[in-house]
């Protein structure tokens, strides 16, 4: 990998990561684009790798309550009264709702690998996941905020977390969708998508890091890596700030659209030979 693609890569992982349009969606088609082979492992565990600098920013902006909840979690379990802070309930709340996806993760990891990598499986992605974007925002009452979460609630999102694996579907799509289906708003419901994020993308990328830093090295190389994962960092942190402030004014189906243009553009390039599913 040259270090111009990993630039590009990189802008691509930092905008789409957070918004409901599938980053891994959008970086295979990318890499397909850029020439790279998407069956190649080392180009897969970059995928996962360059995430970690979108983690990254979410950390960087989401610090101070990162650092209130943890302070919480940490005094809870050693002081009885301070288990009574909604804070401490939070920390819970986020713990138990990621674990889903990390076991999810390890038992499906070869089909992550290998057919779910299909353009084809893009494109239905990007399409079936929709429908549903719009059926959340039709349904939903969007009538409850952060503090009343509940276990069931994080857990529902934490489930339906899982689904981000197939490529186009989208993690906060995905996330934010089951959010709204529980009845909380829409910037609720982002907020509990990012806190859901560090903790189960953080993992993915660290494990692909370690059991995959030799095909890393052979096929990609460690320098386009680490620039395309800081390039992703400095975009994602702007993109935080933008889309925060869009779904506190828009529904999250001014995305569908661009989503199914982006399918059909994708499904006439399969269709014509202009570039193979795999």
């Amino acid at each position: 990998m040259t270090f111009w693609q990993a630039l590009i890569l990189g802008i691509v992982e930092g905008i789409t990561e957070f918004l409901p349009v599938s980053s891994t969606g959008h970086l295979t088609i990318a890499e397909r684009l850029l020439g790279l082979s998407v069956d190649d492992p080392g180009v897969t565990a970059f995928t996962a790798v360059i995430q970690v600098g979108a983690i990254a920013a979410s950390i960087i902006y989401f610090r101070a309550d990162i650092l209130r909840l943890a302070g919480a979690w940490f005094r809870g379990l050693a002081n009885a009264e301070a288990r009574r802070e909604n804070d401490y309930r939070m920390a819970w709340l986020v713990i138990i709702g990621s674990i889903p996806i990390g076991v999810v993760g390890l038992l499906a990891r070869h089909l992550i690998t290998g057919p779910f990598r299909s353009l084809w499986v893009v494109v239905g992605g990007l399409v079936v996941w929709s429908f549903v974007m719009v059926l959340a925002e039709r349904v939903g009452r969007q009538d409850r905020g952060e503090e009343t979460l509940s276990l069931t609630d994080t857990l529902v999102v934490g489930l339906v977390q899982c689904l981000a694996f197939v490529p186009g579907v989208s993690r906060s799509g995905a996330t934010i969708s089951a959010g709204l289906f529980q009845g909380l708003d829409r910037v609720s419901a982002t907020r509990l998508s990012f806190f859901l994020a560090i903790p189960a993308l953080t993992a993915a990328g660290v494990f692909e890091a370690v059991t995959s830093a030799g095909a890393i090295s052979t096929s990609v190389g460690w320098g386009p890596t680490i620039v395309a994962t800081a390039v992703s960092l400095v975009v994602a942190l702007a993109t935080i700030a933008w889309l925060l402030r869009l779904v506190a004014r828009f529904p999250i189906t001014v995305f569908v659209g661009y989503r199914l243009l982006l399918a059909g553009v994708v499904a006439v390039l399969l269709l014509t030979g202009v570039v193979p599913a795999r």
